[in-house]
């Protein structure tokens, strides 16, 4: 079995706050940055590194997540913000254009910064996530008001603990389709050890409900006007918004490879040979 642990932390300085990374590879090589999904973090690519070694890997920690640092207390998690960190992120290391592998939330906000930020992205690959999630326009008072609500009631909930990691392990299983083996390594990277037991890293107020989210004109808008390379790798058992995004946002794409192998919302790590496969053959097509 392939060594998945040989990735190394490293940092960054953004916009007053630390992004912490996983990078693997020579940093002379070109630059291959991952995205991971909500709840997730850097950890859940590293099933992946051992078959992109033609790269520099790069898997970071979203703000709130992983190492990461929290955004203050007068701030929350906008999907929006999410895109301004990567455009911060791009900017403060003077990165140019370069290919990106982006699984589930990490996928939507690649999509809208590839269609704002062509120049900064050679091409783009979704794992497992396709367009961007919408309400429709008559549910905005009623969005608004749920997200505001669930602020105030995230602000007095306190976090889980846990007495060990196996079950901080069975906890995160519990309420996915991940392995325990793929679900130990998100695990071990998310999780904190205080005097009275195990504690998720990950801040709380990610659970808060959005108080808006794009209609399905704007996010039709934002895949039309994603010109780069984009390909989709998804799961026969992945989320079902998958399926449904194809159909809706698929034809709006300039370009667009799609392939579905055996696994689920987490593909990328129960088929990461297989998925570094076809993200090789892409990048390579850009060329």
């Amino acid at each position: 079995m392939l060594d998945t642990r040989t990735m190394k932390t490293i940092e960054f300085y953004v916009n007053g706050q630390h992004i912490s990374a996983l990078s693997n590879g020579n940093s002379q090589q070109p630059i291959l940055l991952c995205l991971h999904g909500w709840l997730d973090n850097a950890a859940s690519f590293q099933p992946l590194t051992p078959y992109l070694s033609a790269y520099h890997v790069i898997a970071i920690d979203w703000p709130g997540h992983g190492l990461s640092s929290h955004r203050s207390v007068d701030a929350h998690y906008h999907f929006l913000d999410w895109v301004y960190d990567l455009i911060s992120l791009f900017r403060s290391q003077q990165w140019q254009k370069i290919d990106i592998v982006a699984h589930s939330m990490g996928a939507m906000v690649a999509s809208a910064f590839s269609a704002a930020f062509p120049e900064h992205v050679k091409s783009l690959t979704l794992i497992d996530a396709i367009g961007m999630l919408t309400s429709d326009a008559k549910s905005t008072t009623e969005q608004m008001r749920k997200g505001f609500l669930s602020r105030l009631n995230r602000h007095v909930k306190p976090k889980n603990k846990h007495a060990n990691f196996e079950s901080a392990v069975a906890a995160r299983v519990s309420v996915s389709d991940l392995k325990a083996e793929h679900a130990a390594l998100i695990v071990e990277r998310g999780l904190e050890q205080t005097d009275d037991g195990f504690i998720w890293r990950s801040d709380s107020r990610l659970r808060a409900t959005s108080p808006y989210r794009f209609t399905m004109a704007q996010a039709k808008q934002l895949v039309t006007d994603i010109t780069v390379p984009v390909q989709l790798v998804y799961g026969d058992k992945g989320m079902d918004m998958v399926t449904s995004g194809i159909e809706c946002f698929a034809p709006l794409f300039k370009t667009l490879q799609v392939h579905k192998l055996l696994g689920g919302h987490h593909v990328h790590m129960e088929q990461a040979e297989q998925t570094a496969k076809l993200i090789n053959q892409f990048i390579k097509q850009q060329y």
